[in-house]
Formats: C-alpha cells, sequence, structure tokens
C-alpha cells in the first residue's frame, strides 16, 4: 500500500490580526482547509498549508495563536522570509503598506498571495507584477466575489445563454457605515483618510474591474464622479477626525464591444434592496439579480407588462414576478475557494488566471476613475501587457 503523500506549505500570513484577514482569510480559509484534511489530489495525496503568523504586535499575535491553536508567529518579518521552509508570502495589510513587503516577499524567493488593491498607483501595482514574473514566482490575487453563491448562479445563466443579448448591467453597492460618535463604526477610520490609502474608488473598483472582466467582458472606458458625503467620523479611540477620502462613487463603464455597466459603491446609503450588492443584468430574453447569495431571473415569457399612470396605486407588486434560483450545489467559502486554487497553482502548477497583472488592472481602473472624476470626463482604459 502506498503511503500517503502530504505537501506541507508554510505561509507567512502578514496583518491576519485585521477583522477581514482574521475571518475570511485565516479561520474560514487556511484553518477550515487544515481542518477538512488538506486539499486532496487524489486517493494518497493532499496539500496541507500550514499558517505563519507576521505582524507588528506580538501581545495581538500571540493571542490569536494560542486561541486558535497556531504554533507559529512572528514578528520579525526580515527574519521570517528569510526561512527557506516558508513557501508563500500572503499580505492582509493595509493597501499604502502593501508593495514594500511584498517587494522584500518577492526577493526572498517566495510565492506571493496578496490582497487587493496591491497598491495605491498603477505604477507600483504593474512594478510588483514585473518582479514576480522576472522572479519567476507564482503570484495571485484576491478576487473573491468571482466565488460568492450569487454570482456563480449568474455566471451559470450567462454561460448557459439565459440572457440573449445583452442590454445593460446595474449594480448597487454599500450601506450606512456609522461616523462612529454614537454608534460604533464598522470600517477602519483609516478607510477615510486618503493619505493613508483610503477612499472607496480604490476600495471598490478593484473589484468591479475583475467582475466585469471575468463575468461579462473588458472594461474599456470610465466615466466616474464621486463625493466625500460625511466630513467628520470618530476614529476607533474616539477621535474625531476629518474625513479627506470619498466615501461614494457613482461609475458607468463601457465594456468591449460597447455594452454600458453602471454600478453605485457608497458607505452612505441606507440598504433597501436584496443584499448589500446586487448585480442587476438585463438582456433580450430575460433579466437576473444576483446578490451575495441568491439570484433571482425573469425570463422575457414572464415579464410583466407596466402601465405608466402615477394617479392609480400600482397593481403589480413587482418583487414578486422574479423567480429565486435554487442552490443545486454546496457553496464553499469564496475566498476558500480561491486559496485551494493557488495552493494548487503552487504545489502541482495548475492554472492561476488571478495574477498580479489582475491586481494591477484593478489599480488601473481605480487611478482612471479618480481622474475621470478630477477631470469630468470620460476616460479610455488601455491594456496592460502581459
Amino acid at each position: 500500500m502506498t503511503a500517503p503523500k502530504i505537501h506541507t506549505v508554510r505561509i507567512l500570513m502578514n496583518g491576519v490580526t485585521g477583522r477581514m484577514g482574521t475571518n475570511q482569510h485565516l479561520i474560514r480559509s487556511i484553518l477550515a482547509i487544515r481542518e477538512q484534511g488538506g486539499i486532496r489530489l487524489g486517493e494518497s495525496e493532499t496539500i496541507m498549508p500550514e499558517p505563519v503568523l507576521a505582524g507588528r504586535n506580538g501581545d495581538k499575535l500571540a493571542a490569536l495563536a494560542a486561541r486558535h491553536g497556531i504554533a507559529s508567529w512572528t514578528t520579525d518579518l526580515d527574519g521570517a522570509l528569510r526561512d527557506p521552509s516558508i513557501q508563500v508570502y500572503f499580505d492582509a495589510l493595509s493597501t499604502s503598506l502593501r508593495p514594500e513587503h511584498v517587494r522584500k516577499a518577492i526577493a526572498a524567493g517566495k510565492h506571493i498571495y496578496c490582497e487587493k488593491p496591491t497598491a495605491t498607483s498603477l505604477r507600483e501595482a504593474y512594478e510588483l507584477y514585473l518582479l514576480a514574473k522576472k522572479a519567476g514566482v507564482k503570484h495571485g490575487v484576491v478576487q473573491d466575489k468571482l466565488w460568492l453563491p450569487g454570482m456563480m448562479k449568474l455566471k451559470t445563466l450567462l454561460d448557459t445563454g439565459f440572457f440573449g443579448d445583452l442590454v445593460a448591467v446595474r449594480g448597487e453597492f454599500g450601506y450606512w457605515v456609522f461616523e462612529g460618535d454614537t454608534v460604533p463604526c464598522q470600517r477602519p477610520s483609516w478607510n477615510y483618510r486618503k493619505e493613508e490609502g483610503g477612499g472607496i474608488i480604490f476600495d471598490m473598483f478593484a473589484h468591479w474591474r475583475y467582475v466585469l472582466d471575468h463575468m461579462f467582458r473588458p472594461v474599456r472606458a470610465v466615466s466616474c464622479v464621486a463625493a466625500t458625503h460625511i466630513r467628520r467620523r470618530w476614529d476607533e479611540q474616539g477621535r474625531p477626525y476629518p474625513c479627506t477620502a470619498e466615501d461614494a462613487a457613482y461609475a458607468t463603464f463601457e465594456l468591449e464591444g460597447g455594452l454600458i455597466a453602471h454600478i453605485n459603491s457608497s458607505w452612505c446609503v441606507r440598504v433597501r434592496r436584496d443584499d448589500l450588492f446586487v448585480l442587476q443584468v438585463d438582456g433580450t430574453k430575460g433579466s437576473a439579480v444576483a446578490g451575495l447569495r441568491d439570484c433571482w431571473i425573469q425570463p422575457a415569457a414572464a415579464t410583466p407588462r407596466p402601465v405608466w399612470n402615477p394617479d392609480l396605486e400600482q397593481p403589480i407588486r413587482f418583487f414578486d414576478t422574479w423567480i429565486k434560483l435554487p442552490d443545486q450545489r454546496v457553496y464553499d467559502n469564496a475566498f476558500k475557494v480561491q486559496w485551494e486554487l493557488f495552493l494548487r497553482h503552487v504545489v502541482r502548477d495548475e492554472p492561476f488566471r488571478w495574477t498580479l497583472l489582475e491586481g494591477a488592472k484593478g489599480v488601473q481602473l481605480a487611478e482612471l476613475g479618480m481622474e475621470s472624476w478630477k477631470s469630468r470626463r470620460w476616460v479610455n482604459v488601455p491594456e496592460l501587457a502581459p
């Protein structure tokens, strides 16, 4: 009987003491993979990730490691990067800190997996891609929304021709983020400081780029207007501070072939829709509205025929005319799904298309969105050389 083969992949996880790093990447991805017995490659072959926590606050790291039974943590990032047993460097730091650490990891010969945006400028983001390419290390960027159940159901509709000819795409993202004076703020204060890499354009346009590029067609132009609606917020210590970054962006994207997509992004909106993010796709044969987990459809044959008459109460209950799609499979955590794909890429060299180049494209769209806002005009999106 052949002994089982286990590929242990040690991952230096930097910045996972934050909310998303802890919950999505450490607990629901890496630790969940370990709990399921690793990533099966065959009857007797698995990949087993082994996290090594890194950061600046030793107390936080020690507490996090103890809480989840993690053997290794360090505040000596440079020393850990010199450790030949560590194969992958993962970065979940704030955006402004990311390029410096990713450069060091590339120079140390580590494979790179990181959050987005990958940098605060296209120049830096594209440079990281070129450095990784030259060094010959594998690299990937988190693009989690592609594996959300609602988006996967929508992708199935697109692949099966449900829509006919596409007419338009419309997205609504956001919720009310409390200022922090009477109700605690749900987001870190740096999100609202431009000087620290904050702002909703850089935070969300990286998402919209990969969603539009990979689910529909490549983005070719952008028109954007943004605003700082809330001028003062309170930080984690309860101190007021001026907001220097935009907290809402209203953008129209022209995709290849002339398809139009419009997406509103706001931290200053109260939700009256199916989810915190919904994406509506209209086509000649039908429409769909996808949220984070669910997707509703309205085929052409089941489309109601409204007539404009503001003098009478609307007789059609529009929400009731949509059909909710069933779950036809079990959907895993979106972050975990991409982690598994990346680790298979590292061990087996299986294809992985969500690279630092894709990360640079997200930064590019954010940068061009900012340019459009400041110049009040449409801006073309040039192709980046692979």
